[in-house]
């Protein structure tokens, strides 16, 4: 399971400066103004070596003081639900708040670790002031400039002990699939129908799953572990953004899975949402099978399927080599097709093709078709082809002038790859390096 660490704190201290210092990104939105993240932003992380995730819990602009507290509580109570450390920023400047002492309140009941961040000390003179936060009864008090990242290693390597010191789930070595998509295209039931029990409560309403429901699937040969993302309320508590949630789940099941089954509705057709949560499992290089589900409710003609096959394909171009399978989970019509295509991606995503098997195939297509000229008219030469060691599949191909390679030649040499030896439903990674 990935570490996560949030971000929280009243309006307006440096929550999203922060979040940017520590995913090297612009990606939340820097304004003196009060409660101008609107959204709340999701990145990853990387200290001497140890990836985490960043949530930034945004700012709130929905009016009265009373609105402003209880979107804040909201976020802490999230926080603490779904990260493994929290960091609450306060302003050293401004000093402790009513706010504050709130979010404080809060984070004193959690037995997560809480890093008490004092930003905006620009200054040596002002990072003296950081002794007055310790009267929120929250420990050592870290005085950081989220500006120009004074402070930030120190509160780095104290983090990341953290997640060094988490006990991870003892979940057996086995393939993870996670079944993933928009609400209400039949997730929940597939899994059921697999499992042939109602462990996930399973109704026809938008939003019903309450939390991410991890199940071994041991049966039929196969043997796995199950995910279920759908996870849109928790424990009762109903969030004001439940949308984001969602998705905030669906990220994290993607990224701790090997499989992805992105779940479409045949009735409405893949839509924008499909094709970002596609996009997403394939950024993360996860295997992808896609499933129409619901095709019985279609009405259909001769080439119906070929045809919805070859918009869904148009759409996720251009890497669109994945497996499409179409069910119904009502009717239990090919789930089992659906398994078996899921165990041939993990099998394609983890071979291991030898170098000089490699290098005997690709070369002589190479020299058959070589590469544009480069630059200042010269000619690109690959000289040796190799695979990586690593968990997903990347190729290193040897050449003199790598820069030089132009976009539509390394599509050339993917799908030359792909053709050869079958990586339907696995994204692939090149590399080109001087020799």
């Amino acid at each position: 399971m990935n570490n996560t660490v949030a971000i929280v704190g009243r309006p307006n201290v440096g929550k999203s400066t922060l979040f940017n210092r520590l995913t090297e990104s612009k990606e939340a939105i820097v304004e003196a103004i009060s409660g101008v993240t609107r959204d709340r932003i999701y990145g990853k992380s990387d200290w001497n070596g140890v990836e985490f995730s960043v949530i930034d819990t945004g700012g709130y602009v929905h009016g009265s003081d009373d609105t402003f507290e209880e979107e804040i509580r909201k976020q802490v109570l999230f926080a603490i639900d779904e990260s493994d450390a929290i960091i609450f920023v306060v302003d050293i400047r401004e000093g402790i708040n009513p706010l504050d002492e709130d979010v404080a309140q809060l984070l004193r009941k959690t037995k997560k670790q809480v890093f008490l961040t004092a930003n905006k000390a620009d200054t040596p003179n002002i990072s003296s002031q950081a002794g007055d936060f310790y009267a929120l009864g929250l420990g050592e008090v870290y005085p950081i400039s989220s500006v120009n990242g004074s402070g930030t290693g120190e509160l780095l390597d104290e983090l990341v002990k953290v997640f060094s010191a988490i006990k991870k789930d003892d979940e057996p070595d086995i393939p993870r699939i996670a079944v993933v998509g928009r609400p209400n295209v039949g997730k929940s039931s597939f899994i059921n129908t697999l499992l042939g029990n109602t462990r996930n409560i399973v109704t026809p309403i938008a939003g019903t799953t309450r939390d991410s429901v991890h199940t071994r699937y041991s049966a039929f040969g196969h043997d796995f572990m199950l995910v279920d993302t759908a996870g849109l309320r928790k424990k009762g508590k109903v969030y004001e953004n439940i949308e984001f949630y969602s998705t905030l789940r669906t990220i994290r099941a993607i990224e701790d899975s090997d499989i992805c089954i992105v779940m479409i509705d045949a009735q409405s057709g893949i839509e924008k949402q499909d094709i970002s949560i596609f996009h997403l499992a394939e950024k993360n290089r996860k295997g992808i099978v896609i499933v129409v589900n619901k095709w019985d409710l279609v009405d259909k003609e001769t080439n119906t399927h070929l045809e919805f096959t070859k918009k869904i394909k148009e759409k996720i171009a251009p890497f669109n080599d994945v497996p499409i399978v179409f069910t119904s989970v009502h009717e239990k019509q090919r789930i089992f097709k659906t398994l078996e295509l899921a165990t041939e991606v993990f099998n394609r995503r983890t071979q291991q093709i030898p170098t000089s098997k490699l290098n005997d195939t690709l070369l002589p297509i190479i020299e058959k078709t070589p590469p544009p000229m480069g630059s200042r008219g010269r000619y690109v030469k690959i000289k040796y082809i190799m695979q990586l060691k690593t968990p997903t599949p990347q190729f290193l191909f040897f050449c003199n002038l790598p820069d030089d390679v132009k976009e539509s030649y390394r599509r050339f040499l993917e799908n030359k790859i792909r053709d050869i030896y079958d990586f339907t439903g696995v994204p692939i990674q090149l590399f080109f390096r001087q020799k």
